[in-house]
């Protein structure tokens, strides 16, 4: 690996550590979003705290952080292990922020974002799936967990003997899992709040 793809890798970290959900509900209510429901960056929250339109770009601001770090990654190295890395840097970034302390979102936004970029039609499938858990159930974190529960039998349906995109798939699942892991304890118990829901 060279040292401008390493370079590229931890941009797509600083990139992916962008908190637009923040920026977005201060710009919008003068709320800081942590302080107001599950106190998370994504734009289930901020929709909580800022109303639809803070939401819909940071949801899309979020995508964003996936799609670009990954096309830029596989345009200019036509690699597939950095392309990978780059998108999972992404993610990582909107996780684990450095301009946060490392406490960032949950990482459902921008690992669509670059499961879109890298393979559009699994993303679709996936999304669908993600629309109609949330149509059904009116929870944004179940719907994610359903959604993500499909893309590694997708990816190696796909292409079983792809190892790059097969163990990005794997990661992304566990690191929705990871972060949900308060919301699986909440769907649970029966106390987590549904899409709108203050």
């Amino acid at each position: 690996m060279t040292t401008f793809q390493v370079f590229f890798i931890l941009l797509s970290y600083l990139i992916g550590a962008v908190p637009f959900g923040i920026l977005f509900s201060r710009l919008f209510s003068k709320v800081d979003v942590r302080t107001v429901g599950s106190g998370n960056i994504g734009a289930t929250n901020v929709l909580r705290a800022a109303g639809k339109k803070a939401a819909v770009l940071t949801l899309l601001a979020d995508c964003l952080k996936g799609v670009l770090p990954v096309l830029a990654a596989a345009f200019i190295f036509q690699a597939d292990w950095v392309t990978v890395l780059c998108g999972a840097a992404a993610v990582l970034g909107h996780n684990f922020p450095v301009y946060l302390g490392f406490k960032g979102g949950k990482g459902v936004a921008t690992s669509y974002g670059v499961v879109l970029a890298i393979a559009p039609w699994t993303g679709l499938i996936c999304l669908i799936v993600w629309l109609m858990a949330a149509f059904l159930w009116r929870y944004s974190s179940l719907a994610a967990l359903m959604s993500f529960a499909c893309y590694p039998a997708l990816t190696f349906a796909a292409d079983p003997l792809s190892k790059p995109y097969g163990l990005l798939s794997l990661f992304l699942f566990g690191m929705i899992y990871y972060r949900h892991r308060e919301n699986i304890r909440r769907l649970i118990a029966g106390t987590e709040p549904r899409i709108g829901q203050k």
